[in-house]
């Protein structure tokens, strides 16, 4: 984390400060990706997607979320190194944090073929990350707070933190919405999987090798993340009551009921705490 700025720089050395640090890349990074993503579905409700400035903005918003997730990658590594730790993770280790399988899948969506539904949960990461950055960063270099009067006794003045309004409203909302737009991504990233599954069906371009990387990255958000538990759990439970209404036919049961098993069984086959000690928790 970076320290507290020092109250008694100017302002503009203190931006300067903040700029040098590779946290603001990386919150430069989130901004652009929000920014561009905007932009992106603006020409998207236009239907006017292919144009040279939607496919511009479609890309810099996946090369913004790889380098943000690669600055986080880095970060980890050299923090790793820094502690001196002898062993070097493994392969399998890499692949469980959840950090790498953004960045990979970041690369993925880079040159494939445009899938706007895929830039939506990056863009709810980088809202987040935005957000905490503002609150935490730049509204205190913005608003250094100032040091106390000094004591008495001569004791060294402590600071008095900047108490912003604004800075409380931020994390109020993130305190507020945080759990919310996390189910939201499950169920988004859920979906996305159903809209690939449904271009391979098609055999649109690229679609069978992007539905063989993505369905890998859902397992591994499956196994780690409690909210991707919930929606398919929630989905799973909408689904048997449909098809256990009245006038639901046998097919359409032993069709669901075939699903869940293979669902199962590609669980137990996949399952990847036999390959591992434990995942690695995301940072970003």
């Amino acid at each position: 984390m970076a320290p507290p700025p020092n109250p008694n720089l100017p302002l503009q050395e203190r931006l300067l400060a903040l700029a040098k640090t590779l946290q603001f890349g990386w919150f430069v990074g989130h901004l652009t990706l929000i920014l561009t993503t905007g932009r992106y579905f603006l020409s998207w409700i236009r239907m006017n997607y292919y144009t040279r400035m939607a496919q511009l903005s479609y890309r810099t918003a996946f090369i913004a979320a790889a380098v943000t997730y690669g600055i986080v990658v880095y970060k980890t590594m050299r923090a790793r190194a820094k502690t001196g730790a002898r062993a070097a993770p493994t392969p399998m280790a890499l692949l469980a944090d959840e950090n790498i399988q953004y960045l990979a899948m970041a690369l993925v969506w880079l040159f494939s073929p445009q899938y706007p539904l895929a830039l939506i949960p990056y863009t709810i990461y980088s809202v987040f990350h935005v957000a905490t950055y503002t609150r935490a960063n730049l509204i205190p270099v913005l608003l250094a707070p100032k040091p106390a009067p000094e004591a008495a006794d001569g004791a060294s003045p402590s600071r008095q933190a900047a108490n912003s309004p604004l800075a409380n409203q931020i994390g109020a909302f993130v305190k507020e919405y945080y759990d919310a737009s996390m189910a939201i991504v499950s169920y988004l990233e859920i979906a996305l999987w159903g809209r690939i599954l449904l271009s391979a069906i098609l055999f649109q371009r690229r679609s069978w090798i992007l539905i063989v990387l993505y369905t890998a990255f859902l397992r591994a958000r499956y196994s780690q993340s409690t909210h991707v538990q919930t929606a398919f759990r929630q989905l799973g439970a909408r689904v048997d009551s449909l098809v256990s209404a009245q006038g639901t036919p046998p097919a359409a049961r032993q069709v669901w009921g075939a699903v869940k098993e293979a669902g199962k069984q590609f669980h137990d086959a996949t399952d990847v705490s036999k390959y591992i000690s434990g995942p690695v928790k995301k940072t970003s």
